[in-house]
C-alpha cells in the first residue's frame, strides 16, 4: 500500500509528527511519500497513492494558507482516496477546549470543501523561547488561559505519541 503524507508546519511540531508517522509506516512495510505543503517548488503526485494523511497546525484559529491551498487544489484527488486529517493545536491538549479543537477542523472543511474520512485533533507543542512579546501574551492570556501551565521561555510538548501511533496504525490497516 502506498501512503502520501501532506503536511504543513510553522514551529516544527507538525513536521516532527509527520516524520514520526513516516517512520512508523515505513517500519510497518508501507510505501510512504511525504509532501511539505509549504514548499512552493515541490510537485505533488497522487499516482499510485492509496491513502493520504493530512497534518497541519492551527495558529490564530486557522491552518496554514499553503496547506489550505494544496487541499483546495487537490480536493478531487483527495476525495478519491481514504484520508486522515490531523489538526495540531494546543486546544487539543486540554479536555475543556476539545470543542474548540473540533471547530478548527469544521472551519477547515468548510473553507477547502473537503470531507476527510477521519479527522482528529492532535495536541501540539509550545516553543515559547522563539515567541515575540505579542505571541507570548496571546499564548499566555488566550490559548493557555485557565490552564495550569507556565510556558515562560520553555518548550512544552503535549502530543500523545502513543495515541497518535494507534490512530495511524488503525487508518493504515
Amino acid at each position: 500500500m502506498s501512503i502520501l503524507i501532506i503536511y504543513a508546519s510553522i514551529e516544527g511540531q507538525t513536521e516532527k509528527i509527520g516524520k514520526f508517522i513516516e517512520d512508523q509506516l515505513r517500519a510497518a512495510g508501507q510505501e510512504v511519500t511525504v509532501f511539505d505543503a509549504g514548499d512552493r517548488t515541490a510537485s505533488l503526485s497522487f499516482a499510485g497513492v492509496d491513502k493520504v494523511i493530512l497534518a497541519a497546525p492551527v495558529h490564530e484559529r486557522r491552518h496554514p494558507q499553503s496547506f489550505e491551498v494544496v487541499l483546495s487544489a487537490n480536493k478531487q484527488e483527495l476525495a478519491a482516496r481514504d484520508t486522515l486529517l490531523l489538526s495540531v493545536s494546543l486546544s487539543a491538549a486540554f479536555p475543556e477546549k476539545a470543542d474548540e479543537a473540533q471547530d478548527y477542523i469544521a472551519e477547515l472543511k468548510m473553507r477547502v470543501g473537503l470531507e476527510p474520512d477521519i479527522a482528529l485533533p492532535v495536541a501540539g507543542a509550545v516553543r515559547a523561547a522563539s515567541y515575540d512579546y505579542y505571541e507570548s501574551q496571546v499564548l499566555q492570556h488566550v490559548v493557555l488561559q485557565g490552564q495550569d501551565v507556565d510556558p515562560t521561555g520553555q518548550e512544552l510538548e503535549f502530543t500523545d505519541w502513543d495515541q497518535l501511533a494507534k490512530a495511524v496504525e488503525k487508518f493504515a490497516g
